[in-house]
């Protein structure tokens, strides 16, 4: 079903609707990026899910001339796969059947398989574009471990966030 969920979406919105950029790195590099590609788009509304603190995520967009009212800022989610279902209710109420996804470079590959899982499973499509980092690329151990909690989450409704290392992913 999810690609028929996905080809439905695509049909519907081929542009996407709204921004999602993933939290994760204390120095903001991810909301700069977001803030500069904004300008772009400025009829899209922009989640950060668990981003930098609030008052410096609210100051790099104004900085960059983004009204808050573009700004959803989420704080809700403890690892990369709570980023995504901590949010689908979100994206539901606006109707949002497209978006950008932005996280580094290192973080894509399994921001992707989570999203393809979760975000589809949904109805969502989603535009991948990375943040250059110097970071090196994830191991295929944490994206295999959060391919099988998206899993757990589609059968179950339960993430599995207690059932991981307490070391909070990027």
């Amino acid at each position: 079903m999810i690609p028929v969920r996905v080809a439905i979406s695509l049909y519907q919105a081929p542009q996407p609707q709204a921004i999602l950029i993933l939290g994760g790195e204390s120095l903001g590099e991810r909301e700069v990026f977001t803030a500069e590609f904004a300008h772009w788009y400025p009829s899209l509304k922009i989640w950060i899910s668990s981003g930098v603190v609030p008052n410096k995520a609210r100051k790099i967009f104004r900085d960059a001339g983004i009204p808050d009212s573009r700004v959803y800022l989420d704080y809700r989610a403890v690892d990369t796969v709570t980023n995504f279902t901590t949010l689908i209710p979100d994206f539901k109420q606006h109707k949002i059947q497209h978006l950008y996804l932005i996280t580094s470079n290192y973080h894509m590959p399994r921001a992707k398989a989570i999203a393809t899982l979760i975000l589809s499973s949904q109805g969502i499509a989603f535009t991948p574009l990375s943040v250059p980092s110097n970071h090196t690329k994830e191991s295929f151990v944490p994206i295999i471990r959060d391919i099988a909690r998206s899993l757990l989450w589609i059968f179950t409704g339960h993430t599995g966030a207690s059932l991981k290392p307490a070391v909070n992913s990027p």
